[in-house]
């Protein structure tokens, strides 16, 4: 059988350089035969990138070049330090709308503009390779997927609020979207006609390409499309507003300004944070996913450090952040790329682009510019599937999405970020801090014993109470279990003889934890009550045995199952009834 890059594995652990140099492990093993594939994946993977890295440079706010020079890092030194065959890294709609907000919470324009991003994406690399050094991938979870799907929902909505005004020939203010959209509508009547008219013809392209599921990229005929019709009818001269100048280049290296990032870090701190939870969540993500699919190992550490290394190169050639994009991985993959060096292809034609053909891109429309970024999002960004979902399986779910949806809305897209952090993470708390406590019932005829909230049939015995504990029992819980105990036993008619806890949802114990087991046995022996545990995992219990809490108690008191504890208490002892 014919090995592939999918199937292949190398025979031993990579060692030296190979280790954070993946290309080293893959490039020996280069077959003549993928070079093809690889090609012309490149190649159709360029097509689609180039002209939505324009749009994703105006969604940031800086010139359309540095989306390309972000598109061109992103490719290559993905290539380079990545272990995933088929992804594609470089800007997303996601991380410049974070980026976006940025610039607008900073106010400033032009260079300014530039620098600011440019220091952000630096930061941002730095942070994955920390998150790589340290291993702290768990950081990612910070975010919830309730949390993102509104977070990026509440972003599409921020994004193409802000790109109205370039379709209809005006300008807006504002502080948040609710403003901006009351200042757009305000001037509706100044709106220029012709500016609509593309606006609306470019609309109608891509959407139209879009839904008729051709394989040609919408954006590359729409932006194609708007350049052509440009030069042709002399758009310029109608007062249709034009990107303006886009030299050609590769811009060079420039190392940020100290100062510059002294005076703007509260802006540039909580961006690059941002686009690290938002940016590894994208990349642990896509790249399970086409490893998964093609059956090869990958390295997640690794992964953050081809992401740090790319966001590093990206900002010191003034680009902006990047990540996995699944569009273009998808369509890489689509298009029968087998190793890094599709990426490598796509790369070399985003330079050779900037080269030879950035100044053509001058004469590129700001209202093509705005329909492809709105096309861009809302198919990008938008998940109304998912919260659909979330409204059928959790409401609870659902409604932090929606709130993190108005907190984007309310108070912008970096602020979003910290919402939605601040979202999961009160979330996690509450879960924590109020675990499901059911009150077991036996159920006649057998050995089992099920909660009476799902199961309202079981048997219970008179002066008998069995209690599960699901979830871990810790500073954040133990108020509640104990609150639980309380309130069960100031209820009970007759009064509790036997206390049996089942422990099978409990796999992790702290010292508060075990502080207040030691503290329910010394109640449960003032009210006459005798405590039982069951199904106590290992690790629980040796903690217990540490803090002397099974002496206390008495090791015959813990038991192997619910049966096994109660047997000696139920009144005919038996499974018959």
């Amino acid at each position: 059988m014919e090995s592939t890059p999918e199937t292949r594995q190398p025979a031993a652990a990579p060692k030296g350089i190979a280790r954070f140099l993946p290309i080293l492990q893959w490039a020996p093993q280069y077959r003549r035969e993928w070079l093809r594939l690889d090609l012309v994946a490149g190649l159709a993977v360029a097509a689609l990138v180039v002209p939505k890295s324009l749009g994703y440079a105006g969604i940031v706010g800086v010139p359309i070049q540095h989306g390309l020079f972000a598109a061109a890092a992103g490719a290559i030194l993905y290539a380079l330090f990545g272990t995933a065959r088929q992804i594609s890294t470089g800007p997303s709609s996601a991380l410049a709308a974070v980026a976006g907000s940025a610039v607008i919470l900073a106010s400033v324009t032009g260079e300014d503009a530039v620098a600011l991003v440019a220091a952000i994406t630096i930061l941002t690399g730095i942070l994955f390779l920390l998150l790589a050094i340290f291993r702290m991938g768990w950081i990612s979870q910070f975010l919830s997927k309730a949390v993102i799907t509104g977070f990026l929902f509440g972003a599409a909505i921020e994004v193409v609020i802000g790109e109205l005004p370039k379709l209809t020939g005006t300008t807006i203010e504002g502080s948040n979207s609710w403003a901006k959209l009351y200042s757009w509508l305000g001037t509706l009547p100044d709106t220029d006609g012709e500016t609509l008219l593309l606006g609306l013809v470019s609309l109608v392209v891509i959407l139209g390409i879009r839904f008729a599921d051709t394989p040609v990229p919408g954006a590359l005929v729409l932006v194609i499309g708007g350049l052509v019709a440009s030069v042709a009818l002399g758009f310029d001269e109608r007062g249709i507003a034009l990107v303006g100048d886009v030299p050609r280049g590769l811009g060079g290296v420039v190392l940020p300004d100290l100062g510059f990032i002294v005076d703007n870090i509260s802006v540039i701190g909580p961006s690059a944070l941002g686009l690290l939870l938002i940016g590894f969540s994208q990349t642990a993500g896509d790249a399970r996913e086409f490893a998964s699919k093609h059956r090869y190992r990958i390295d997640i550490n690794q992964e953050s450090v081809a992401q740090g290394v790319s966001n590093l190169g990206s900002g010191l050639f003034q680009g902006i952040p990047v990540s996995t994009s699944l569009s273009a991985s998808s369509l890489n993959d689509e298009s029968g790329a087998k190793t890094p060096v599709a990426s490598l292809t796509t790369g070399v034609l985003i330079i050779l682009t900037l080269l030879f053909l950035a100044p053509l891109f001058s004469d590129l429309p700001k209202a093509v510019l705005a329909a492809l970024i709105i096309d861009a999002v809302v198919f990008g960004m938008i998940d109304v599937a998912q919260m659909k979902r979330l409204y059928r399986v959790s409401r609870a779910d659902f409604w932090i999405g929606v709130a993190a949806i108005l907190g984007v809305l309310a108070a912008g897209v970096l602020a979003g970020v910290i919402i939605g952090v601040a979202l999961s993470i009160g979330w996690l708390v509450y879960v924590s801090a109020t675990p499901a406590m059911p009150v077991l019932g036996h159920q006649p005829g057998t050995q089992v014993f099920r909660s009476l909230d799902e199961f309202p049939d079981g048997r219970t015995y008179p002066g008998l109470l069995v209690m599960r504990f699901d979830a871990g029992l810790h500073f954040g819980s133990t108020d509640a279990l104990e609150d639980r105990l309380r309130s069960l036993a100031d209820e009970a008619d007759p009064v509790l003889h036997t206390g049996v806890l089942d422990f099978e949802g409990i796999n992790f114990i702290d010292s508060q934890g075990s502080a207040t087991i030691a503290e329910i046995l010394e109640l449960a022996k003032a009210r006459g009550v005798e405590v039982r545990l069951t199904r106590v995992k290992p690790q629980v219990l040796a903690l217990l045995r540490r803090d002397g809490v099974i002496t206390t108690l008495g090791e015959d008191k813990v038991y192997g199952n619910v049966f096994e504890a109660v047997a000696d208490r139920m009144p005919d002892n038996s499974t018959s009834e």
